[in-house]
């Protein structure tokens, strides 16, 4: 189980990513629209660089929903390996069949 401080803050992150997602996607489209003036596309960096770091989408961490474990997640089951096996021994994923030789 991982630390209940890095779970809690990924999940901090999350919300500051959904906040604050229509307004940097607005001042990205702003900076990198090559046919505005130089002026306008450098005040839109700048308030962009005012936003929270954390609310940009790269500061997110791919946590297991079940454990917290920040590595070695299947992106699709939003599940670790390790969790994934346990589950899967037990019978309580649909379709997985543990194979043993």
């Amino acid at each position: 189980m991982a630390k209940k401080s890095s779970i809690e803050k990924n999940k901090n992150r999350k919300a500051l990513v959904d906040r604050f997602a229509a307004k940097r996607a607005a001042l990205k489209a702003i900076a990198d629209d090559q046919s505005l003036p130089m002026e306008e596309r450098f005040e839109a960096r700048l308030k962009l660089a005012e936003l929270p770091r954390n609310s940009a989408k790269t500061r997110l961490r791919l946590r297991c929903e079940v454990t917290g474990r920040p590595r070695a997640n299947y992106r699709k089951l939003k599940m670790s390996r390790i969790a994934l096996r346990e589950l899967g021994s037990k019978g309580l994923i649909p379709g997985l069949v543990k194979s043993s030789w």
